[in-house]
C-alpha cells in the first residue's frame, strides 16, 4: 500500500466515524470511567473519551508504534503522511531513472 492508500483510508474512516462509534464498556472500563468522571468532573462523559483518544494517539506517536504500523501496512511514516510526500519524493530520489546494470559502465 502507499501514501495515497493511507490518505484514502483515513478519509473514509473520518466520514463514517459518527455513524459507527458506540462503545460498549466492560466492567473494568466502566468503573475506571466512573472514577475519572467523579474525580475530573467533566461536562459530559464524551469529554473523557475524547481526552483518552488524544492521550492514546500521542502515546502511540511518541513510542514509535504508529510509525511501525504505518510502515508495515502502507510503507510510509506519520511524518510522510503529514507532509503528503514520501521521503523519496521529499529528497528527489524518485526523480532519477533506475540504472540498467548491463549498460551501467558502457560509454
Amino acid at each position: 500500500m502507499s501514501l495515497d492508500d493511507l490518505t484514502e483510508n483515513v478519509q473514509d474512516s473520518y466520514r463514517t466515524i459518527d455513524d459507527e462509534v458506540s462503545v460498549s464498556l466492560d466492567r473494568e472500563a466502566q468503573n475506571e470511567l466512573a472514577l475519572l468522571e467523579a474525580a475530573l468532573d467533566p461536562e459530559d462523559t464524551d469529554e473523557l473519551v475524547r481526552r483518552a483518544i488524544h492521550l492514546f494517539f500521542q502515546t502511540t506517536v511518541d513510542s514509535g508504534k504508529l510509525d511501525f504500523q504505518l510502515r508495515s501496512e502502507y510503507d510510509v511514516t506519520y511524518d510522510e503522511y503529514l507532509s503528503g510526500m514520501t521521503f523519496e519524493q521529499m529528497t528527489g530520489a524518485d526523480q532519477y531513472p533506475s540504472m540498467d546494470d548491463e549498460r551501467r559502465y558502457q560509454f
